[in-house]
């Protein structure tokens, strides 16, 4: 199903009362906008959390507004959902939220109950930064891009056949998806391969971009990636069965200090993660195909890439 909230909230910022207006306006989306702040941003009971709403709420929202204009937003998720819907061989329900953000991710995925959401915040999407909403400016034919890797995750953590570490663990957290959680108790491995899929859903649902912006990185960092690559799978190898929230901030998080992301004598590039699940991947993605490796646990997607390499394991 599609959600469009981007009105109610333009709505609760015109208010006589916005913040009042935003209140009921989280009340009325509370399952999904309460896992939103908690995972992407903080806790709603925070101190800081009525900062960030008014922040929210007076920001100016002329390039979104102009973006609605020129843009059939919710034509674009549809139509990217029945892509993704085909080729992923989606067997359980999920939603697409588009809304406003109030910063943190451009776009993201959840469980909630058991029901997988792919969310994008169109703030994000103008092609233009904006300092006031912390809109980064990226083009808006990329939000279809961003919603396929969203809806992968989707079908990797709530599918009946899905094999993933991370289904396990949505299931034992009550049939919710919590970032925290799941970034202490998964592998390293597990987290690798779970966005490397994303990206490669993306690339085969929305063909035609270059390979860097599947990854979210600017070409100089997919060279300087391109350039690390021995190294960088030589260095996490010993790491991969190892759990811990400061791996997935290290290979996977960005605004990541430099000491964080120091390994074997160098500061790696922020979310290098991403380049190198991909890479775990495409083996599996190109002899199974997207849908069947979605489901896979993440041993098999590196067996796969093991075999293609010409690498024998006990």
């Amino acid at each position: 199903m599609l959600i469009n909230l981007i009105p109610d909230f333009l709505a609760a910022a015109q208010a006589p009362d916005p913040l009042e207006a935003y209140r009921r306006y989280l009340l009325e989306h509370e399952p999904v906008l309460a896992a939103y702040w908690h995972n992407y941003i903080l806790d709603l009971d925070s101190p800081h959390a009525e900062e960030v709403v008014l922040r929210a709420l007076r920001a100016d929202r002329r390039d979104l507004l102009t973006l609605q204009d020129n843009t059939d937003l919710e034509t674009t998720a549809r139509e990217t959902m029945r892509r993704c819907e085909d080729l992923f061989a989606i067997d359980r329900q999920y939603d697409v939220y588009l809304m406003v953000g109030v910063g943190g991710a451009n776009a993201g995925e959840l469980v909630v109950d058991g029901r997988g959401v792919a969310f994008i915040c169109l703030e994000h999407f103008t092609g233009r930064p904006n300092h006031e909403t912390l809109g980064l400016g990226l083009r808006p034919d990329l939000v279809p891009l961003w919603l396929a890797h969203e809806i992968a995750h989707t079908v990797r953590y709530t599918s009946p056949t899905s094999e993933a570490e991370l289904a396990t663990l949505v299931t034992e957290h009550g049939g919710d998806y919590d970032y925290w959680t799941t970034g202490q108790q998964a592998t390293l491995r597990e987290l690798l391969v779970n966005e490397g899929l994303a990206v490669a859903g993306a690339r085969k649902a929305v063909p035609g971009f270059e390979p860097w912006e599947y990854l979210g990185y600017p070409r100089r960092q997919y060279r300087r990636l391109r350039q690390l690559e021995a190294f960088l799978t030589s260095a996490i190898t010993e790491h991969l069965d190892m759990r811990g929230l400061g791996y997935r901030l290290r290979y996977l998080s960005g605004g990541v200090s430099a000491a964080q992301r120091f390994v074997e004598g160098r500061v790696i590039p922020e979310r290098s993660g991403y380049y190198l699940g991909l890479r775990m991947v495409e083996a599996v993605v190109g002899d199974r195909g997207i849908a069947h490796a979605l489901r896979q646990s993440a041993k098999t997607c590196l067996a796969f890439d093991e075999r293609s390499r010409g690498i024998q394991t006990a």
